[in-house]
């Protein structure tokens, strides 16, 4: 643990000593910010995944309660649809919440994204469905869904940024590994708490009342969430920036102007890394459960144990990528991605459970690899005066093409061809995509944030 020392120097004395302990007091001060900035990201990025996910997993269960039809097929395609709308609005949340976050501060609007998050979260639970308002329900959940996206925009973005400047500069990749534990945490905590609802209650109960369980329980996460964000102070590079600088007043502008070829890296990165996210975890669920026909109880343990097991390797990548680089794990990770994709789907449907979850587990390795690094890597690329805003439009374009399409178009692409490992083709072209897009990029983990 690292703590202030004391010492018997007499008041104004600089000698080595006092200028000794003066710097392991500035050096735990920041460690102790660096680990607080840490925590603070994870339980706000936990809510976003958990409520993605929570939709991802419950998409066959409540897709024919707003969308009713007699081909089931098209019940989860519309669902998806709808899933999908949250990230067309991912981009204005994060021009919006990023250029305040630029002007007065990251921890204010963080605050705004973990509670507007959970208050869209716990509203589609209390939504009613088709049978009861008709035409009426889709529209809500729409609505809702894409109030969700528009502080998504500017949640996993901001607090990856503020973890960036937060952390001691040849630690970034480790501090910053936990920003994506969040998303794995939350991924985990929808499959643990859809697994034990369907688990408890039959599948009537769960048409009628049960689905809407998962998403109300985000109310005591975001309360649990909002009061660790509150007790933060702003990142100390933002505090820094605003002491010596002005604000710039159109971010966005300025990130387009002058940044633009760091914009398309990140896009491109961003890309992939959600690809592997949507296609290598929450699209399998649905491969797992409608394609497969495994039960979709023991189908959401497999989830949260993989989600788990994926969380406590992120920090050895990250570490790993400070002493190695972010190019070269990164590398790893996308063609890990590559080569891992088929041969686990293939394996998935030999009608065993275990060796599903053993295939789920062996095909998520890359996961932690490319959510952990992906992130520091994202805040290196722009300066401090539009970090915020830079992340935030690039990270969610690659979102809308990389997230939010993808369960759709992997369900599509099925229907389509009757292949049931055509979805593999998505995660492989897309991390091609991004390892080529990953020659281009400089590599800034040694380097301070400007």
């Amino acid at each position: 643990m690292d703590t202030f020392q004391t010492t018997g120097s007499s008041p104004g004395s600089v000698g080595p000593s006092t200028h000794s302990n003066l710097t392991q007091a500035g050096g735990a001060d920041e460690k102790s910010m660096a680990r607080k900035a840490a925590l603070a990201a994870l339980v706000g990025t936990a809510i976003e995944y958990y409520e993605f996910g929570v939709y991802g997993y419950m998409a066959a269960t409540i897709g024919p309660l707003f969308f009713p039809s007699g081909d089931a097929t098209a019940s989860l395609l519309a669902i998806l649809a709808v899933f999908g709308s949250a990230f067309l609005m991912r981009p204005i949340g994060g021009i919006v919440l990023g250029r305040l976050g630029d002007r007065i501060g990251r921890r204010g609007v963080l605050l705004v994204t973990v509670i507007g998050m959970g208050v869209a979260t716990a509203a589609v639970g209390l939504l009613p469905v088709a049978a009861t308002v008709g035409a009426v329900a889709p529209v809500l959940l729409v609505i809702i869904r894409l109030m969700q996206g528009f502080f998504a925009g500017g949640e996993v973005t901001g607090a990856a940024a503020y973890v960036a400047e937060s952390a001691p500069s040849r630690k970034r990749g480790f501090y910053g590994a936990f920003t994506p534990v969040g998303v794995a945490v939350g991924g985990a905590l929808a499959a643990a708490t859809c697994g034990i609802t369907s688990s408890l209650l039959s599948a009537e109960q769960m048409q009628q009342w049960g689905w809407r369980i998962p998403f109300l329980l985000a109310i005591p996460m975001v309360l649990v969430s909002t009061v660790v964000r509150r007790r933060v102070e702003e990142s100390r590079a933002f505090q820094e920036f605003q002491a010596h600088n002005e604000p710039t007043k159109a971010p966005l502008r300025e990130v387009l102007t002058q940044h633009r070829p760091r914009v398309m890296k990140v896009i491109a990165l961003a890309f992939g890394q959600n690809v592997g996210y949507w296609v290598g975890l929450v699209f399998m669920n649905i491969y797992l459960t409608t394609y497969l026909k495994y039960d979709k109880t023991i189908v959401y343990w497999i989830m949260a144990m993989v989600s788990l097991a994926m969380a406590f390797l992120m920090p050895f990548w990250g570490a790993l990528s400070d002493r190695w680089g972010r190019r070269r794990v990164l590398a790893i990770g996308f063609f890990s991605y590559m080569i891992l994709v088929w041969p686990m789907m293939v394996l998935m449907d030999q009608k065993s459970v275990g060796l599903a979850a053993l295939a789920m587990f062996i095909m998520a390795l890359p996961l932690p690899i490319v959510q952990s690094v992906g992130y520091p890597t994202y805040a290196e690329q722009f300066p401090t005066r539009v970090r915020f805003t830079g992340m935030a439009f690039s990270f969610n374009i690659g979102a809308i093409l990389g997230g939010g399409l993808t369960p759709y178009v992997a369900t599509s692409l099925i229907s389509s061809t009757g292949n049931l490992k055509s979805p593999a083709i998505l995660l492989v072209a897309a991390s091609l995509f991004s390892l080529i897009a990953l020659l281009t990029i400089r590599e800034t983990a040694k380097d301070s944030l400007a």
